[in-house]
């Protein structure tokens, strides 16, 4: 989220994060900045998060207990934001945002918020947001399809302190829809090891640990086959060059399954390299890599997709200019396509 920004113009004030081995990513790709990386959100005080322009946010979807106003009151306990969020990472973005006041907000989540819990989920973020914190808002289920090769649905919710006339527009047409070819090694020996032969031979090839062993890829199969004969959709994905890949999660370094390269017939496929998600997700080839493999399949798949967020950076990037000040800069404060 904080590339994203960086490339409408936005200057990062601020950083939490609770994951040590993220940490190590972060700053091995942002070294030079002016403010410590904070630690556990949720063990911030609010007075120690400096005033910003932006407010970026992932937060877990977790359930929200929906209470009377009045039960609450009769018990003397708090209500709103403070009651129904409290104990999530979402009253951690809310008491930030009613205590700074910041002009805009972007945050991300699944796009099983909207109907979570039956729509209860939803309705106590926008009644947080909307109405106790008074900021106009504007939802909208993206698809990063239109700018990486994944199909990966995710919710955006575009927050203004002032009432803007803000939409989601469509992206603009690309020429050429991205496919795998396009973020897959060439193996060829014309590409540049840009992580000085980690994750490829010599010659240009993909190393062979990232190659399915007999037993797993058969053990995949025998699993797809199982549950394609009860009606379930479970199973692996192999995919070749021109085709567009399922979503990268976090448990990719499990096994793979959601998304495997086709080696060729009567050959087992393989993994994504890290390098490989880092592209999947929109990252460029400089960003540093300093995780094991593990780490970094986990890190990439709870990532947004980069060039989604600059795209909505792009939209709002004159709304949050409208308020006859300078553009501060973009803070992210909880670590954690385009239309559907």
């Amino acid at each position: 989220m904080r590339l994203g920004f960086e490339a409408a113009g936005g200057r990062c004030v601020f950083t939490s994060e609770w994951d040590t081995y993220c940490h190590q990513t972060y700053r091995a790709n942002f070294p030079h900045d002016d403010h410590p990386l904070a630690g556990d959100i949720t063990q911030v005080p609010t007075e120690d998060i400096p005033p910003h322009d932006v407010l970026l946010a992932g937060f877990p979807c977790q359930p929200f207990s929906i209470a009377g106003v009045s039960k609450k009151n009769a018990l003397g306990r708090p209500h709103g934001f403070e009651c129904e969020t409290q104990g999530t990472l979402f009253f951690d973005v809310a008491r930030i945002i009613a205590a700074r006041r910041p002009r805009a907000f972007l945050l991300e989540n699944v796009k099983n918020l909207l109907s979570h819990d039956k729509g209860k989920t939803f309705r106590v973020i926008r009644g947080v947001l909307a109405e106790e914190l008074g900021y106009h808002i504007v939802p909208q289920v993206v698809d990063a399809r239109h700018f990486v090769p994944q199909h990966r649905e995710r919710i955006l919710i575009a927050g203004f302190r002032k009432p803007a006339q803000f939409d989601w527009c469509a992206p603009d047409a690309l020429a050429r829809a991205p496919r795998l070819d396009d973020i897959l090694h060439a193996q060829d020996g014309r590409e540049i090891d840009c992580d000085d032969g980690r994750f490829l031979e010599p010659d240009g090839s993909v190393k062979a640990k990232y190659t399915l062993t007999d037993g797993l890829w058969a053990y995949l199969q025998a699993y797809a086959v199982k549950h394609r004969a009860k009606g379930n959709g479970f199973g692996c994905s192999v995919v070749g060059r021109e085709d567009i890949a399922r979503t990268l999660s976090a448990r990719y370094y499990k096994d793979g399954s959601e998304i495997l390269v086709s080696r060729g017939a009567g050959v087992n496929p393989r993994r994504l390299t890290p390098r490989e998600c880092a592209r999947l997700m929109g990252y460029p080839d400089t960003f540093r890599i300093p995780v094991s493999d593990m780490r970094a399949y986990k890190q990439f798949g709870n990532s947004v997709a980069v060039p989604a967020i600059r795209y909505a950076a792009r939209l709002m990037r004159s709304f949050i200019l409208d308020f006859n000040a300078p553009f501060v800069g973009a803070a992210r404060p909880v670590q954690g396509a385009l239309f559907s």
